[in-house]
């Protein structure tokens, strides 16, 4: 169920490529509240604006971060033809819906990439991350960019870095404050969006032509897979979005990738499913992946860690990779040039060290592949 509430536009907040925050008061209770406007498909808004927002989300506390939606104007009417809002590209996301866009994939006919498609392709060995959260993103990217200053490092990949945005969490890829400020910084150029997920430099029908785009129309060196913001849990065993990560190894494995998944760690959960390993993690490896993967952790001798050692029993199928812990301190090094925080769940570095590790573990198992391919 949609529900709806009108306001009036009392200020603009923020702005950042394809986005809008506003303040908005609410007609019926007088209240100034934020809300987010797509400025992709529709103009700018100014103070003064009268608004249709959508409140679900704010209303049944789903944890939207605070926002309500605008609607667009021609999505409160009820005669919407997608044939009038056709862009260059023939395919359609969010199909059939009040919102439904068209936009150009790497796929179609028209598109300059369209050769590529017309043959076989692989992904030629490229290591390709596999992380279940959206804050994996920019640790992955910090990191990486940290070890490329090192003077032992021989290869530099953050240029030749693809982003892949499924469409498990947001689809919108303007929502994402953490993509905005990866691109604004230029540490985020090649971005793909594929299924229901729009916005990236790149669109792509599913995920099997969103990787072969990644590595011959971005020509990445490294890729990174997670969806966007907003994970949907359950509490129960399937029904959680970030089982995706286990179909992903399937499809990197299919096109001759590397699949490598990002371990969700956490000691600091207080929920059991969650401690050592997550069961989402161990889930999607278990249940999903039907091809093997290869599965990074950090090495540690803390009495914690046979809580883990216990947990990867249940992964004979995939290959562990046990790498050299990097300390807290020296991920926080590595964060610092970044000026959002980072945190899962609402816990950063000093909360959940070993959050951050694991996702640094997998950067450097990724690093040590590609330099021993090249």
């Amino acid at each position: 169920m949609l529900r709806r509430a009108e306001g009036k536009v009392s200020a603009v907040i923020s702005v950042r490529e394809g986005l809008q925050v506003v303040r908005v008061i609410m007609r019926h209770s007088g209240k100034e509240e934020r809300a987010v406007h797509y400025t992709d498909s529709s103009p700018p808004l100014r103070p003064g604006d009268v608004v249709v927002l959508n409140v679900t989300a704010e209303e049944l506390g789903l944890g939207s971060g605070g926002y309500h939606i605008v609607l667009p104007a021609d999505a409160i009417s009820s005669d919407l033809s997608a044939a009038e809002h056709l862009s260059d590209g023939h395919i359609m996301k969010l199909k059939y819906t009040p919102l439904q866009r068209s936009v150009l994939a790497v796929e179609e006919e028209i598109s300059r990439f369209h050769p590529l498609f017309q043959k076989e392709q692989t992904l030629e060995g490229m290591p390709v991350l596999l992380g279940e959260l959206h804050s994996m993103l920019p640790v992955v990217l910090c990191w990486l960019r940290y070890r490329e200053q090192q003077p032992d490092q021989p290869v530099k990949m953050t240029r030749n870095a693809a982003y892949i945005m499924t469409d498990g969490g947001a689809l919108p890829f303007a929502w994402s404050q953490h993509i905005a400020q990866l691109e604004a910084l230029g540490w985020l150029q090649n971005t793909i969006t594929y299924g229901q997920a729009y916005g990236g430099k790149l669109e792509a029908v599913n995920k099997f032509s969103a990787l072969i785009a990644a590595k011959h129309a971005a020509k990445a060196d490294i890729c990174l897979v997670t969806m966007g913001p907003g994970i949907v849990g359950t509490g129960t065993r399937y029904g959680y979005s970030g089982i995706e990560v286990g179909e992903l190894v399937n499809a990197v494995y299919a096109l001759g990738g590397t699949p490598i998944v990002i371990p969700r760690l956490s000691f600091a959960d207080e929920r059991p499913r969650h401690r050592g390993i997550s069961h989402h993690t161990l889930t999607a490896l278990e249940l999903a992946a039907r091809c093997p993967a290869i599965v990074p952790f950090p090495q540690c001798i803390a009495e914690e860690y046979a809580i883990i050692q216990e947990q990867l029993n249940r992964l004979e199928m995939h290959r562990i990779r046990m790498m050299p812990s990097v300390s807290a301190e020296q991920i926080a090094e590595s964060l610092r040039p970044y000026p959002l925080p980072i945190t899962s769940m609402g816990r950063g570095l000093r909360q959940d060290p070993v959050y951050f590790q694991g996702v640094c573990a997998a950067v450097d198992c990724a690093i040590q592949l590609h330099n021993q391919s090249t």
